[in-house]
């Protein structure tokens, strides 16, 4: 590992910047919705909603079954 990869990150004016404080407070990046879209809301919300659609496809199959 060369020194340059130890170096703090500089902005513009040379100042030090900590990206990690900085990229935790930018809540306005385009990445948002994405993020928003593709992370679950929680597991419980999930696990209640494969549960709904458990009980639909277990409908349907019984109405198969039956030959209605």
């Amino acid at each position: 590992m060369n020194d340059e990869s130890k170096a703090t990150p500089t902005d513009a004016s040379g100042k030090p910047v900590n990206v990690v404080e900085r990229d935790l407070e930018d809540r306005d990046d385009d990445t948002r919705g994405v993020d928003e879209a593709i992370t679950p809301s929680s597991t419980r919300v999930k696990e209640q909603e494969a549960e709904e659609l458990q009980k639909k496809v277990d409908e349907i199959e019984r109405k198969v079954a039956d030959g209605n």
